[in-house]
């Protein structure tokens, strides 16, 4: 077996409608077509937050996010730093610079620093944010994460499974092709979750899953001590870095609220070990198919990562260790020499995911979407002079006379 790229990125699918401001055709003295730009807020600059801008700028010039305001308690030096240095990604190729103690610069692209622990404080409204990054992990249920559509945004996207049953999840690769435009909170479900569901969904297309239940061996993550402490969870009271922690995760249950068909058919657990990133899951499923084999299910997991889930799911028959999927842009990689079957229709399959940066690829995927909504609707916000331009074309500042 040829082993598939695992630095594929995503194709959002949909064309991004580009938006037309009589500013910029007055210039030309054209019909002049300029891409309108949405306009990105986070909220919480920590691992999932700086790895959306990392993300974002890898995306190119034609990107239609702007990253303008992040909200953070440190401040803008701090947020500089730990964005420009980073001990899991090494330091980052883009120009970050501190321009004032509430302003910093990512390759000349300014992006306001503002520290409130209140969303309804912030200022969405008057920056014209359209869509907001929650990554706290703190507002997950609609009250929590809906302060920032008080606050003047559009939309949000929580970087976390959501609470409650009124925010629709998506995962991409999954059921991102349903998404409804209609919804201001969406969540981009959990790590795992965007792990497990891609691979569940073949099984399950292919051979049929009756039940099952999956283990995910998961790096430590900032809701665990460094050293023994007072935790609410006993277990993740131990120190991370000494210890593989058991514990509990949401994401088997959670892949039902994207693929209905698995509602009651999975569970799981979590083992947190001390390792800083990249993580790997392995599932263990009954299927209706009676009589399947290992090369099928491996024949299958390869017609979707050259198919339908290109750039979310990849196989591989390297013999790799953890560090080596480090940074890999795809949700979930398929070990395929792990790949067993027992009897005539168990089935196991091991998958190995960067629970940071695959997981926050997902995440841009998913604000592009929810961008692509906004613009199709024409409900970006403009730039100030354009939204006057737009309002007003005889308006003395948006006149051009050819010379």
């Amino acid at each position: 077996m040829q082993t598939v790229e695992l630095t594929a990125r995503t194709a959002i699918a949909g064309n991004f409608r580009k938006a037309t401001t009589p500013r910029a055709a007055a210039k030309a003295n054209v019909n002049v077509v300029t891409e309108a730009k949405v306009k990105v807020a986070i909220n919480g600059f920590g691992r999932i937050g700086r790895n959306f801008v990392r993300c974002w700028k890898t995306r190119g010039p034609d990107c239609p996010l702007q990253v303008v305001c992040v909200n953070q308690s440190g401040g803008a030096k701090p947020a500089a730093h730990l964005l420009k240095y980073d001990s899991i990604l090494g330091t980052f190729k883009s120009d970050v610079k501190v321009i004032d103690d509430s302003t910093i610069s990512v390759d000349g692209d300014v992006i306001k620093v503002v520290s409130d622990r209140d969303p309804l404080n912030l200022p969405w409204k008057e920056m014209g944010i359209d869509i907001v990054i929650e990554g706290t992990g703190v507002f997950l249920d609609g009250p929590g994460a809906g302060k920032h559509i008080t606050a003047g945004a559009k939309k949000v996207v929580i970087t976390a499974p959501a609470k409650g049953n009124d925010i629709p999840t998506y995962v991409v690769g999954v059921n991102a092709d349903q998404f409804d435009p209609s919804a201001n909170i969406v969540s981009n479900a959990s790590c795992t979750t965007n792990c497990l569901a891609p691979f569940a969904k073949v099984i399950d297309d292919k051979f049929g899953i009756v039940k099952g239940t999956m283990t995910t061996t998961h790096s430590y993550t900032g809701d665990q001590r460094i050293l023994d402490a007072s935790h609410r969870d006993l277990r993740r009271a131990r120190a991370a870095a000494l210890n593989i922690v058991p514990t509990s995760t949401g994401a088997a249950k959670a892949v039902a609220l994207v693929l209905p068909q698995l509602k009651g058919k999975l569970n799981g657990i979590a083992l947190r070990v001390p390792t800083p990133n990249v993580s790997i899951v392995d599932l263990v499923v009954n299927v209706e198919k009676k009589g399947v084999t290992a090369e099928e299910v491996n024949a299958a997991f390869k017609e979707y990562a050259d198919g339908p889930m290109k750039g979310v799911l990849a196989i591989t028959d390297t013999p790799l260790v953890s560090v080596d999927f480090r940074c890999t842009d795809v949700s979930t990689t398929i070990d395929a020499a792990l790949t067993m079957v027992m009897g005539d229709d168990m089935v196991k399959v091991v998958a190995w995911y960067d629970n940071e940066w695959g997981y926050t690829q997902r995440v841009v995927d998913l604000t592009l979407i929810v961008a692509n909504s906004l613009i199709n609707e024409g409900s970006v916000t403009l730039d100030p002079l354009d939204q006057l331009c737009s309002d007003d074309p005889s308006a003395d500042e948006c006149k051009v006379f050819d010379s």
